[in-house]
């Protein structure tokens, strides 16, 4: 990593913690004082609790997270505690566009039980996967810039669950440095050559980004959106193909998922591929570089950009 992007890196980093400590100052004000206790959130995925932790940071409450650090959300079941904890809070947090698999059930009990639910991907102007009418692609935290609104989404929907205004205002923050991060990824990015900008992952999560950060995806290892489907002979086949044609220089991998099909992939194409690891479906532990959303996506871009751009 070159010193300029250190630089970069460490200033995003900063404009985080200076607002979130700036917003802070106005818990006093918040409906955890004005109620008597503390608000509770409960947020589905790894990068919603994050970013809904920002949030609360900034306007009073705590959240709680259901999946652990490397949990793949497609296939996360609850505990019983989880459906207590959702039925209790303010606002429960998903993802949506069938990206918790495991929890639909226990939503929907927690719905029956009159949980408040605000799924974030159908506000982020949903994306179909390829193109076509069917279901929509639910990875749209890939896209920082959609991030930035879904902060914005959470803070108001937070108001409407408390009454306390301040929440907007502090959406609106956390969105604004959202809206940093996603330009440090931009330029992160700038430095791979078009004819490099070519995706191979483990499975179909980077629609949002390809666009977003004008890349292409070539083809993923896992055949839909979910990374419970398993490929056929012919289908890595005929990937390991796409690979020696387009001359792809890397397969991305998910750090929430084994990488045995990638691994076989990548010598099935007798070509020199890198498999680099990625944070996709999960934030990293604490010291990884990843424990943040906004760390996450800046870690993400060096190692796409320090893999393609050579």
């Amino acid at each position: 990593m070159t010193s300029w992007l250190r630089a970069r890196q460490a200033a995003g980093a900063a404009v985080v913690v200076l607002v979130l400590t700036g917003c802070a100052g106005t818990v006093g004000s918040g409906s955890a004082k004005s109620n008597g206790g503390s608000v509770s959130v409960v947020a589905t995925t790894t990068i919603l609790g994050n970013v809904v932790g920002q949030v609360m940071t900034c306007g009073g409450g705590q959240v709680r997270t259901l999946m652990p650090i490397g949990a793949d959300p497609h296939d996360y079941s609850p505990s019983s505690s989880d459906v207590a904890a959702m039925v209790k809070a303010e606002l429960v947090v998903t993802n949506g566009l069938g990206l918790e698999e495991g929890l639909t059930s226990a939503l929907a009990t927690a719905r029956e039980d009159g949980a408040t639910v605000l799924e974030v991907g159908p506000a982020l102007d949903p994306q179909p996967f390829g193109g076509s009418s069917g279901s929509k692609d639910p990875h749209v935290w890939m896209d920082v810039s959609r991030m930035a609104r879904a902060a914005t989404v959470i803070g108001d929907e937070l108001v409407k669950a408390t009454g306390d205004a301040t929440y907007a205002d502090c959406g609106k923050k956390v969105a604004a440095t959202l809206t940093t991060t996603d330009a440090e990824v931009r330029a992160i990015l700038d430095g791979v050559p078009a004819a490099s900008r070519i995706l191979v992952t483990d499975h179909d999560a980077f629609g949002y980004f390809s666009r977003a950060y004008d890349f292409t995806v070539a083809g993923a290892v896992i055949p839909g959106g979910s990374t419970l489907a398993q490929p056929s002979s012919s289908e890595l086949a005929a990937l390991a193909q796409t690979i020696r044609t387009a001359g792809v220089k890397a397969i991305f991998a998910n750090t929430a998922n084994p990488t045995v099909l990638v691994d076989a992939l990548a010598r099935e194409s007798g070509q020199q591929v890198a498999v680099v690891d990625l944070y996709v479906g999960s934030l990293g532990p604490a010291g990884s570089g990843a424990d943040t959303y906004q760390a996450m996506m800046l870690t993400d871009a060096h190692r796409i950009a320090g893999a393609l751009a050579g």
